[in-house]
């Protein structure tokens, strides 16, 4: 070391200048001990000069280290959090409260003495489904200091009146452990997102609301109103989410994003119903973002599958456009044949800077020989078509947009406005079997 080198040598021309004053061997022996004296103090003060910053170095990278572990494993929506570390643990506290003004017409169905009725009341948040969650990291000790174990615990509730999402079940939207690493990437095990709605896959072009780049993270469109419909092409055989899931997601450094995904379909003597597989791929380039996936899935022992592609460019720093497409099949009961959707979806995202951006997007879903339910509205996809008694034929058109006012990165006003209209045969249980319905919303969202 530098320090090392200047106090010795500082400690030697002591030595000579001492040694040139001495007047008697006594006085010269006497000085040589002194400077003997002093190059050894010299040399433990910079041992420990050494030590110091060698303990200043490992304090640095551990505190890196644990700056990094303890960033949420999670959605793309939590930006802040309270977050606590433990030695190689860390868990966050975390969540997203999302209340929504709504005015609605056709909010019942009319009969033959009486019109449908509007509604204005506080509802079902229209962005966001309201969430708290914990989610955390542990450190497993490999070589190269990358492979955590990884958990979250998210609940959902309704804003408007505190109730759990799903009566009865604490976690709806996930209870998942996993693991992960750069070389791994994401392995994780439990309820969980289907792939096929994550921003590995769909999540890129659903809708202007997500994010613009494939990640590994969870995430993605919600079904929260009229327009947020499509999640349920991106579905499985439980739904939008996944049970007793197993999910693997890579981000490459190429640009590549991959996933692949299987649920187990838990019914004694069959290993494949109930099931569901999801392959997905993206590719994040220069100012665009392209991705698709592929899903089977076994219901009651009938198959239904969905395959979609599309993507996002940003335009120029002001626009971004995201386009996509869905082809869904599935079997159904005997005698009424298969249904067969296509999809659409095109939106647009502008940001001009400072606290404003704005929002478009249109869809059209084209249902054919669709199962309906016993109240005559078309069913979701990924519903069971084993028991249905009747079908119908025709589009589900939306049109919808949005202002948002945003104070900081975690607390935003926004003023909403969907319009649906159907043809055909199809008739849609929110609209209560009219034919259109117009939606308006004044929301604050918060995320902690």
């Amino acid at each position: 070391m530098k320090i090392k080198r200047i106090i010795i040598t500082a400690a030697a021309s002591g030595l000579v200048a001492v040694g040139a004053q001495a007047q008697t061997n006594d006085q010269l022996q006497k000085a040589l001990a002194q400077a003997q004296a002093a190059a050894e103090q010299a040399q433990a003060a910079a041992n420990q000069a050494q030590a110091a910053l060698a303990q200043a170095l490992a304090a640095a990278d551990s505190a890196k280290q644990s700056s990094m572990a303890a960033k949420p494993a999670s959605n793309a929506l939590t930006t802040n959090g309270l977050t606590v570390t433990s030695g190689a643990n860390t868990a966050t506290l975390y969540g997203l409260i999302d209340i929504t003004l709504f005015n609605k017409n056709n909010a019942t169905a009319a009969t033959p003495t009486a019109s449908a009725k509007s509604l204005t009341s506080p509802g079902v948040s229209w962005m966001s489904g309201n969430r708290w969650g914990l989610t955390g990291s542990h450190a497993l000790g490999s070589a190269d200091g990358d492979l955590k174990a990884i958990f979250r615990l998210e609940s959902e509730f309704e804003s408007q009146t505190g109730a759990m999402d799903t009566p009865g079940v604490l976690f709806n939207r996930d209870a998942w452990l996993g693991v992960e690493s750069k070389t791994l990437g994401k392995l994780t095990f439990g309820r969980q997102n289907a792939l096929g709605r994550d921003p590995a896959a769909s999540a890129v072009y659903g809708d202007p609301y997500g994010p613009a780049k494939a990640s590994v993270e969870e995430g993605g469109y919600t079904n929260n109103n009229n327009f947020k419909q499509l999640i349920f092409y991106a579905g499985s055989a439980t739904g939008t989410r996944l049970n007793n899931g197993v999910v693997w997601k890579k981000a490459f450094s190429n640009g590549l994003v991959a996933g692949a995904a299987y649920a187990f379909g838990a019914v004694p003597g069959s290993f494949n119903t109930g099931s569901s597989k999801t392959g997905s791929l993206a590719y994040n380039g220069d100012g665009y973002t392209v991705a698709g996936f592929a899903t089977s899935a076994n219901i009651s022992n009938l198959t239904h599958r969905t395959v979609s592609f599309g993507g996002n460019v940003q335009v120029s720093p002001l626009i971004r456009l995201n386009a996509g497409y869905y082809k869904y099949n599935a079997q159904q009961a005997a005698g009424l044949g298969d249904r067969n959707d296509t999809a659409y979806t095109l939106s647009t995202k502008v940001t001009p800077g400072g606290a404003w951006d704005y929002e478009l997007g249109y869809q059209t879903m084209r249902a054919n020989n669709a199962g309906v339910n016993a109240a005559g509205f078309v069913q979701n996809a990924y519903s069971d078509t084993s028991a249905i008694l009747a079908k119908a034929t025709g589009n589900r058109n939306t049109l919808y947009g949005s202002v948002f006012y945003h104070f900081d990165s975690s607390t935003e006003l926004y003023l909403a406005f969907d319009r649906l209209n159907t043809t055909g045969g199809y008739l849609a249980a929110q609209a209560n079997g009219a034919k259109s319905q117009n939606e308006f919303g004044l929301g604050m969202r918060y995320r902690f």
